[in-house]
């Protein structure tokens, strides 16, 4: 339904399970134990095992492109779970506990760690949803109109073609975002 539609009642949700709205209360608490169980579906699929046996940077760029295919899957999950505290999701917690245990064992200051990781995080979300947005967003019905841009537009369309233009961004971010990342970390340690 998240996928759906982006966003259910709990009286919706019982409608589609064909059951009454009082039997699902004797499964969860509420729509905010339905979310978090959600959101440990989707975390589920992000690779954290990756840090255990790989250099960190290596290990975050496996990390984010699990990260961003996961909720590329899954689209919609992004706006509710951006906004929705992540208490409740034991699995998903577990997840941002190995990632954050990783960033503090690769040197990084504490009190810097949460800022990195979101601002990742903030990347790979916005990658997410040009993962499945349509391949011709910036192709004009007036190519006069903007001229530069439809002349670019249609240079990177002969280069790259289909989701191989999503993935070719992402992959230019993720270089960007982890060399940032890495001299910031260089400056914060000296």
């Amino acid at each position: 339904m998240l996928d759906d539609d982006g966003d259910f009642t709990m009286t919706q949700l019982a409608r589609h399970l064909g059951v009454g709205a009082s039997a699902l209360y004797n499964h969860v608490t509420g729509k905010e134990e339905v979310l978090a169980r959600v959101r440990e579906l989707v975390s589920d699929r992000i690779d954290v095992k990756i840090f255990d046996s790989t250099p960190f940077f290596d290990a975050l760029r496996v990390w984010a492109r699990s990260y961003r295919d996961a909720f590329a899957r899954h689209p919609a999950t992004i706006a509710v779970f951006a906004t929705t505290a992540l208490d409740g999701a034991g699995r998903t917690t577990d997840m941002y506990e190995r990632v954050v245990g990783a960033f503090l064992s690769a040197g990084w200051p504490e009190d810097d760690v949460m800022t990195a990781l979101v601002a990742l995080e903030d990347f790979i979300l916005g990658a997410s949803l040009d993962a499945v947005a349509p391949d011709d967003m910036f192709e004009l019905r007036s190519p006069d109109d903007a001229p530069t841009l439809s002349r670019v537009t249609a240079a990177s369309r002969r280069s790259v073609q289909g989701d191989g233009a999503a993935l070719a961004s992402f992959e230019a971010g993720l270089d960007a975002m982890l060399t940032g990342l890495q001299a910031r970390l260089a400056r914060l340690s000296s």
